[in-house]
């Protein structure tokens, strides 16, 4: 089984919605007995809160699941248990490799670097623009998926 953690800053907002898009995906796809995902956070702050609920309109209004959650912070100890780290922007990228001290099996990754286009997901938590965050997160994991799944 492969194991995708996705992780942003609080784990409210991108990761939590990349979780949800990338397991839909996986499910459709027939993918779901090989891989799975889970997301954390690199800071403390949202520690134990719900998913925002500008991510929960959005799976609401494209139909992905979703269960009610609690946000989680990423340890050290996370980089043995997952085959793969993906964070949302450049920030959480420095906050992971600071966590971990290393990535000497390269198993940290940008979401968006995994399409033809790069940069970082968009941040709906300061532009309040959870549709924009959306279009990034689906093109980063159907990328993903088309990855882990050659």
């Amino acid at each position: 089984m492969k194991k995708v953690m996705f992780v942003c800053h609080g784990n409210i907002c991108r990761s939590p919605m990349a979780e949800y898009v990338f397991l839909d995906m996986i499910k459709r796809r027939g993918f779901s007995e090989i891989i799975t995902a889970a997301s954390s956070a690199t800071s403390t702050e949202e520690i134990g809160n719900d998913i925002h609920y500008g991510t929960k309109r959005i799976l609401d209004k494209y139909g992905i699941s979703y269960r009610r959650r609690e946000a989680v912070q990423l340890s050290r100890l996370d980089y043995s248990k997952y085959d793969l780290f993906v964070g949302m922007d450049s920030a959480n990228i420095r906050n992971m490799l600071r966590i971990f001290g290393a990535d000497p099996e390269n198993k940290v990754v940008k979401l968006l670097d995994l399409t033809d286009r790069g940069g970082d997901v968009a941040d709906p938590w300061y532009t309040g623009n959870f549709e924009v965050t959306y279009r990034d997160v689906v093109d980063g994991c159907n990328a993903l998926v088309d990855l882990l799944t050659k």
